[in-house]
C-alpha cells in the first residue's frame, strides 16, 4: 500500500488518512477521492491531501473486514456492511453469547492489521445489540494475511444461542420473621429478570424451611411443567448438608456444585432433578441488581451447561460492584423506507430566564415553541412528537390546532435526560430514527431538518446526522433507531452529545449556511437578541 502526502490532482482514486475541514469543506478520513472530491479541495485552497493507495497483493480493508467476519459469525449473529475497515456483528435474537475465546486469540495473533474484539463470553444480548466488531486498522491488509486469517477459521467463532426455557418453577422457603411482602418482591424481580428470555413463572410454592416440605414443592413445581426449578431460602445456605440441598437430594436429585466465586452471589448452589436444573439462589438474587445469580440463570434459560469449571472459572473479574442495568429489549433492526421521526424537547423550566417560559415567549406574534413545532411538522419527519412538562397545559395550548403529538414528562424537573427517553419511548415501532429538536431553536427550519434526515445513510456507515457551522457542531441531530437503547439511558442535563463522540465512526457532518443551528434561547438578553433579528426581517 502506497502512503503519503500528494497534489490533490493526483490523489483521484486514493483514500483520504485525515479528515479535512476548511472553510465549508468536509472531507472525512476514509473518503475515496473522486473528480468531486479533488475540484472541491481544490477550491478550498489545499495543497497536500495525505492518501492511502492500494498496490497489488493488497485487499482493501472493507473487504477484508466483511470477509473475516462472515467467516467468524455463527447461528444468530448477522453482520452489518462494512466501513471504514470497520465490520460489526450483531445478535440477532435474545440469547446468552458463546465465543471460542482460544480461536478468537488466535486470529487476533496473525497480523497486527486484523482485530476481532468482542462482548465477554457468556453475556446475555439482546436482539439488535452489537456483539462484536472486526477492524482492519490500516487502509488494506496484504492478502497473505487475509487469507491466513479465514484460513485459521475452522468453525464460527461466535454465536447466539437462543433461550429455549421458558418456564419456571419457584420455591420459597419460610420462617418466622420473614414478611410475605419480601417474597412477593422477589417473585416481582424474578419475573422481570426472566422477562428477556421469554420466559415465565407456571409454578410457585411456599412452604415451611425444612427438608421435607422443601422437598414435596420442588417435586410439586417440576411436575407442574417447570423446566428450571428456583430456590429461595429463608436462610442462606450454608453447607452441602442444609436444608435445600438435603431436600433436593431427597426427591432424587443432585448437587452439582456449591459455591461460587463471584461477590454478590457467593452462596449459589446448581444442581439437577429429573433431568432439569435447580438453582438455589443466593440472598442477593432478591434485588434487580445485577449479581453471580444472574451469569448462572441466563445460561441455564439458553439450555447451556454451566460445569463446575466454569463457576470455578468466574473469580477473575468475579466481583461486580458497580454494575450497569441489564439491557432491556431492542426493537427490530432498521428497515429500508420507514419515516424518521421528530421529537421536540419542551418541557424545561426555563431556569436561565429569571422566571418567564421561554418557549411561551412570541416572535412575530407566535410563540417560540410554535415556530419549532410548525417547521417539524413542513418537514418529512413523521410523527412529531411534543415533550412536554414544565407549564404542561400552556405549552398545549400554544400549539394548539397543529397534528403533533404530546406526550407527558412527568419527571422534567430532573433534567433534559428525562424528557429525552420520554420522547424515544414514545415512538412507534416503525420509525428508522428520529431527529432530535430543541424548543428554543427557531430558526431551525424545515428545509434543515430535511438535510440532516437526507443525510442519514446505513449503507454508507451514516448513522448519525449532525449540523455544523465553521465547524462547530450544533443541533438538531437525527440518530438511527441504533442508538435508540443508548438515548434512553441518557440521565441528568446533558443531553445526548456524549454518544457522538463515542460513536464517532458512525457521525456524519453537515454543513449549514447560517449560525441558526447554533443559537438557542437561555437567557432574556439571548431572547431579545433573537427577537430583534427575527422580527427585523
Amino acid at each position: 500500500m502506497k502512503f503519503g502526502a500528494v497534489a490533490p490532482k493526483d490523489a483521484l482514486g486514493a483514500t483520504a488518512v485525515h479528515s479535512i475541514r476548511q472553510g465549508t469543506l468536509v472531507l472525512k478520513k476514509g473518503t475515496l477521492i473522486g473528480p468531486v472530491e479533488v475540484a472541491a479541495l481544490e477550491a478550498a485552497g489545499i495543497a497536500e491531501i495525505v492518501v492511502a493507495r492500494l498496490e497489488a497483493g493488497d485487499v482493501s480493508e472493507d473487504v477484508a473486514a466483511a470477509e473475516i467476519a462472515r467467516a467468524v459469525a455463527g447461528q444468530g449473529v448477522h453482520v452489518d456492511k462494512a466501513f471504514t475497515g470497520r465490520a460489526n456483528l450483531f445478535a440477532q435474537t435474545a440469547g446468552v453469547l458463546v465465543i471460542d475465546k482460544e480461536a478468537v486469540d488466535r486470529l487476533n495473533r496473525i497480523d497486527e492489521a486484523i482485530t476481532f474484539a468482542t462482548l465477554p463470553a457468556h453475556k446475555p444480548v439482546v436482539a439488535g445489540e452489537m456483539i462484536a466488531t472486526v477492524k482492519i486498522i490500516p487502509f488494506a491488509v496484504a492478502k497473505a494475511a487475509r487469507d491466513a486469517a479465514l484460513a485459521g477459521v475452522k468453525a464460527p467463532l461466535l454465536r447466539v444461542a437462543p433461550y429455549r426455557v421458558r418456564k419456571v418453577g419457584v420455591v420459597s422457603t419460610i420462617l418466622p420473621g420473614l414478611s410475605p411482602k419480601v417474597i412477593d418482591k422477589t417473585l416481582k424481580i424474578t419475573a422481570a429478570r426472566l422477562a428477556p428470555a421469554n420466559a415465565s413463572i407456571v409454578a410457585e410454592r411456599r412452604v415451611p424451611h425444612e427438608r421435607e416440605a422443601l422437598a414435596r414443592a420442588l417435586d410439586e413445581v417440576l411436575k407442574a411443567g417447570a423446566e428450571l426449578a428456583i430456590v429461595f431460602g429463608a436462610s442462606a445456605i450454608a453447607d452441602r448438608r442444609d436444608v435445600i440441598p438435603s431436600a433436593l437430594e431427597e426427591i432424587g436429585g443432585r448437587i452439582e456444585h456449591f459455591g461460587m466465586p463471584v461477590d454478590p452471589g457467593n452462596l449459589l448452589m446448581i444442581g439437577d432433578a429429573k433431568g432439569r436444573p435447580v438453582l438455589g439462589a443466593p440472598g442477593c438474587a432478591r434485588s434487580p441488581k445485577e449479581n453471580g445469580f444472574d451469569w448462572v440463570l441466563m445460561r441455564l434459560l439458553a439450555g447451556l451447561p454451566v460445569p463446575r469449571e466454569d463457576i470455578t472459572g468466574l473469580g477473575v473479574g468475579g466481583l461486580l460492584m458497580e454494575i450497569v442495568t441489564r439491557p432491556q429489549p431492542r426493537e427490530e433492526p432498521p428497515h429500508a423506507g420507514r419515516p424518521i421521526a421528530a421529537v421536540v424537547l419542551g418541557a424545561g423550566r426555563s431556569s436561565r430566564m429569571g422566571g418567564p417560559n421561554k418557549l411561551l415567549a412570541e416572535i412575530n406574534g407566535k410563540p417560540l415553541i410554535r415556530i419549532v413545532v410548525e417547521e417539524a411538522l413542513a418537514s418529512r419527519a413523521r410523527p412529531v412528537v411534543v415533550v412536554t412538562g414544565h407549564q404542561r397545559d400552556r405549552v398545549e395550548a400554544a400549539l394548539s390546532g397543529l397534528p403533533a403529538q404530546f406526550v407527558h414528562n412527568a419527571h422534567f424537573a430532573e433534567g433534559l435526560g428525562t424528557s429525552l427517553k420520554a420522547g424515544i419511548a414514545a415512538l412507534p415501532a416503525d420509525v428508522d430514527g428520529a431527529i432530535v429538536c430543541l424548543g428554543d431553536m427557531p430558526q431551525v427550519d424545515a428545509a434543515l431538518i430535511d438535510r440532516l434526515i437526507a443525510a442519514l445513510d446505513p449503507d454508507k456507515g451514516a448513522l448519525v446526522a449532525v449540523p455544523t457551522f465553521d465547524g462547530k457542531r450544533g443541533n438538531p441531530v437525527v440518530w438511527s433507531r441504533r442508538f435508540f437503547p443508548d438515548l434512553m439511558a441518557v440521565e441528568g442535563d446533558v443531553g445526548a452529545r456524549h454518544l457522538i463522540g463515542r460513536y464517532a465512526e458512525a457521525v456524519i457532518e453537515v454543513p449549514v449556511d447560517g449560525n441558526g443551528a447554533l443559537i438557542d434561547v437561555d437567557t432574556p438578553e439571548a431572547l431579545q437578541a433573537l427577537k430583534a433579528e427575527l422580527e427585523k426581517t
